[in-house]
């Protein structure tokens, strides 16, 4: 087995989705002057690599840390939609079926994470509504290599509300989508931050 890790490295100005608070990472303590080192971080609850709970988009939905450690262990499977192309919607034909009986995590690839931090990076693929219902009907969380399942910038956000309305999770800028196996489940580990959050930046890995 080999761990795959699909996490953003959290640093100072790095990308952030239209609006969210800038990403920080400074000196509080040195060894020169203090014997020791302490970084400050500043940033959003979405910064990087994060997982989205229901109480981001939910007024009543769960927060992060009402999820135990066991229910953030998938298992997934990819769904390559690099053919989709920019401002495209991923519709439920893109989904093997057999996919819903073995899998409780979908990775939509949509080819995206080489975007990012270039101006195309807002101009992703996003899930269609009725993708969005699909997972939800069947238990299924969603994790993807660009800002949102939603369209940035687009009429809503009802990819969200249909996933985080059913208390799945939504795991967003992936990377490293290349090095998962592209026709057999995978275990996936999604390790937020424990807080009483509509969201946290996580490290999220897979065993391949």
């Amino acid at each position: 087995m080999t761990l795959v890790d699909l996490t953003r490295l959290v640093e100072s100005g790095m990308p952030t989705y239209p609006g969210d608070p800038p990403v920080s990472v400074e000196s509080h303590a040195e060894f020169d002057t203090d014997g020791y080192r302490v970084s400050r971080l500043e940033l959003g609850t979405h910064a990087g690599t994060h997982v989205d709970a229901p109480a981001h988009t939910e007024p009543d939905g769960r927060t992060l840390d009402a999820y135990s450690v066991a229910d953030l262990r998938f298992t997934a499977q990819i769904v390559d939609c690099r053919d989709v192309g920019a401002g495209g919607l991923v519709t439920p034909d893109s989904i093997p079926n057999e996919l819903a009986d073995s899998t409780d995590f979908l990775v939509f690839q949509t080819g995206w994470e080489a975007e990012w931090g270039t101006e195309r990076m807002t101009d992703h693929p996003a899930l269609a509504p009725e993708t969005g219902q699909w997972c939800a009907d069947r238990g299924i969380s969603v994790g993807i290599d660009a800002l949102s399942p939603d369209l940035t910038g687009g009429d809503g956000v009802p990819v969200h509300h249909v996933l985080l309305g059913s208390r799945q999770l939504i795991v967003e800028n992936l990377c490293g989508l290349d090095a998962l196996p592209e026709s057999r489940a995978f275990d996936l580990f999604v390790m937020p931050l424990r807080v009483d959050a509509d969201g946290a930046p996580a490290r999220v890995v897979a065993e391949v």
